[in-house]
């Protein structure tokens, strides 16, 4: 009987230690956001893939918290294996309230966790097409927008004088002729075929529904008007330039630099290395002429996306840090000067920005654009399939540009079927 009462009063001491315990909710990355005793959030989080703003989003989280009272938990991660990373989190229940969702193919996968965010006041400044919509809810908002296109000297290249393939051919073989590269791609993945292709994908009705049928078998690059335009300007390219598997980043931009290459398929985050350098000389940035083509470019590198998993409570106040991080005097002053980001959002002013990323703003604002198909490309299929068949090409003189585009159609077929 004694043992029986020992064991009792052992076991009740046990129950109320746990009760205690179980009311401890300072854990970082709980389920939810930190709550007062009336119910009010005390702490959200926020888990984002560009590790290049990790310090000054720290620093305009305590402004928040100073503001406001409410803590903003900023995760660090490694960047490559982002995604991966959030998974694990989601599926542990401890996502973040806060999180980047790249592009439409994250989106799918990440679908019952995204909360939609179309009726934030925010939705309606955002610059047209900018936003990630999913089965038409809007689940991201815009990081900040890029575009690419041919990068050029405007000493040496007027855009009037390039609006289609044959001006295209004409101004590369007059720079030949005078002892200048006209255009210079580089060995990179991306560099050399992952950007450059967006052209004739984009340039579609429906570049989403392409892709689809392209992976289903439904139809074939090399069936199609503008791949096999795309083919006779890569045929081109090989012909009148220097070989891009000879070439990595860093020549390609000291070239430019030097004047020895008047034009690089590159993008408005190569000024970051420009501006290592002493240009004696303006850059411009206009588009690639695939089939006529006059639009730039633009997409958008990531998107906050809000946890639709948590309570309320902490979806709202999620919310509320986005509207204040994107509406807020300090907040857009580092989005555009701390972030480096061409601001995705109409009401953003975005005095003093370089050449290069005023129009690709300008371009945004207008909405007169194309888009980046890349991003619904599958996954890896770039430096996976599409890159090594580029190599072949350029390393085959023989191989013509319609056979480079039916070299394309096997690749990614073998890819996805």
């Amino acid at each position: 009987m004694k043992f029986n009462k020992l064991f009792f009063a052992m076991f009740v001491s046990a129950l109320l230690v746990l009760a205690a315990c179980g009311g401890d909710n300072g854990d970082a990355e709980d389920t939810e956001g930190d709550t007062d005793e009336g119910g009010e959030v005390e702490q959200i989080s926020v888990f984002q893939s560009k590790v290049e703003i990790s310090e000054p989003l720290e620093e305009l989280a305590e402004m928040y918290e100073e503001e406001t009272g409410i803590e903003v938990d900023v995760w660090g991660t490694t960047g490559d294996d982002y995604l991966s990373q959030l998974q694990v989190r989601l599926n542990s229940n401890q996502g973040p309230s806060i999180m980047t969702v790249q592009n439409i193919q994250v989106a799918d996968q990440l679908d019952s966790y995204l909360y939609d965010l179309s009726d934030m006041d925010l939705a309606d400044d955002i610059a047209p097409e900018m936003g990630l919509e999913y089965e038409d809810r809007l689940v991201g908002l815009p990081y900040g927008i890029e575009g690419f296109g041919l990068v050029y000297n405007k000493d040496l290249v007027d855009p009037e004088d390039i609006t289609d393939y044959e001006s295209f051919v004409q101004t590369l073989q007059d720079f030949e002729d005078e002892g200048i590269n006209g255009l210079m791609l580089s060995q990179e993945a991306y560099f050399l075929i992952g950007h450059i292709s967006n052209y004739p994908f984009s340039l579609q009705d429906d570049y989403m529904g392409f892709i689809d049928q392209l992976n289903d078998g439904e139809v074939a690059m090399s069936e199609t008007p503008e791949f096999q335009e795309f083919g006779q300007f890569m045929e081109a390219i090989r012909e009148h330039t220097v070989n891009p598997l000879d070439v990595n980043y860093d020549r390609q931009v000291g070239d430019f630099v030097n004047g020895e290459t008047a034009m690089i398929h590159q993008g408005n985050w190569v000024v970051s290395m420009l501006n290592d350098y002493d240009l004696d000389f303006e850059v411009g940035l206009m588009p690639f002429p695939l089939d006529g083509n006059d639009r730039q470019i633009v997409g958008v590198g990531g998107n906050w996306g809000v946890n639709g998993n948590k309570d309320q409570a902490e979806i709202d106040a999620a919310i509320d840090f986005l509207e204040w991080l994107h509406n807020s005097d300090v907040g857009q002053e580092y989005m555009v000067d701390e972030f480096n980001h061409v601001p995705g959002f109409t009401h953003i002013d975005a005095d003093g920005l370089d050449p290069l990323a005023q129009e690709v703003l300008d371009a945004s604002n207008s909405g007169d654009t194309i888009p980046w198909a890349h991003n619904y490309y599958p996954a890896d299929i770039v430096p996976n399939d599409l890159a090594p068949a580029t190599e072949e090409f350029f390393l085959d003189d023989s191989m013509s540009g319609e056979e480079f585009i039916e070299r394309l159609d096997e690749v990614w077929e073998g890819a996805t079927r």
